[in-house]
């Protein structure tokens, strides 16, 4: 990388000898322009693509890819155990060590199983107590030395999923139950609707997530599965169901013709979203 050199360039001085002039004031200008492009510079490969580094953090395990700014894949996925318990600081060591293998990156992107505000973990139902609060975004920042956001991993996997028309749906069936809902492209953001009631008393989680998969068998889970996304299209009439997660190689039954299974490299994939501003 090339080195930064930072330059405060005050224009609104002026001392009682001196008056600012229109030459001046080009040259600072002029001056400001070359370090924007020595940043820009600094911020890319010699094919001037920036490199963005996607995360996926999941109950069972973590994935990294990195992206060109299309968001096309420029490495393969790599992925890891998510260490038991998973606290912060262990979660932080194994994407520290993902990622000094994916080679260069400029920024992150990271998919979290929980509501995300402000790049701070508000819940973590499938990780550890310890992330409720916790300032994800920062601490990985400072870690890695890059810029990092962050948002819900389902939210993550429906923007590398959606075609952006209409109202489409997106479920995650892993090791829990998550959700994202998105409005001619736009999301609405930390829906967690696997936390809702959904029937006998219990959660869509609690009925379709993976120890209700073990538990109960492939028969019974596709079973509640179909009652899920007849449940869901009532609840949103969407006009799209997506459905991605470990778990949908599982799926047996005969989906409608506006549900479609997404590959599970979406919740790296749609990573790339975090940075279109």
């Amino acid at each position: 990388m090339p080195k930064r050199v930072l330059i405060v360039l005050n224009k609104s001085y002026c001392s009682s000898r001196e008056a600012h002039t229109a030459a001046t004031d080009a040259a600072v200008e002029n001056s400001i322009s070359s370090i924007e492009q020595e940043y820009k510079y600094s911020m890319t490969q010699g094919d001037g693509s920036i490199r963005t580094l996607t995360v996926d953090i999941g109950g069972s395990g973590i994935k990294v890819m990195v992206l060109d700014e299309a968001g096309n894949s420029l490495t393969e996925r790599s992925r890891k155990e998510t260490p038991q318990p998973p606290k912060p600081d262990a979660v932080i060591d194994v994407i520290t060590q993902l990622a000094a293998g994916q080679g260069e990156f400029h920024r992150v992107s990271v998919g979290f199983p929980g509501v995300v505000r402000g790049g701070i973990t508000a819940t973590a139902v499938n990780l550890d107590p310890d992330w409720i609060g916790f300032d994800l975004a920062t601490v990985l920042s400072n870690r890695l030395g890059k810029p990092v956001r962050v948002a819900n991993d389902a939210d993550v996997q429906g923007l590398g999923a959606i075609a952006g028309k209409g109202v489409e749906l997106v479920i995650t069936l892993g090791t829990g139950f998550g959700s994202a809902l998105f409005v001619e492209g736009k999301l609405v953001p930390n829906l967690e609707m696997g936390h809702h009631e959904f029937r006998k008393g219990e959660t869509y989680e609690e009925q379709l997530g993976r120890a209700a998969l073990d538990k109960g068998g492939q028969k019974k889970w596709n079973s509640r599965l179909e009652k899920a996304i007849a449940s869901l299209e009532h609840l949103f009439n969407y006009d799209y169901l997506y459905i991605g997660g470990g778990e949908t190689k599982k799926i047996t039954l005969q989906l409608p013709p506006n549900v479609k299974i997404v590959p599970n490299v979406s919740g790296l994939l749609g990573g790339i979203a975090l940075w279109r501003d």
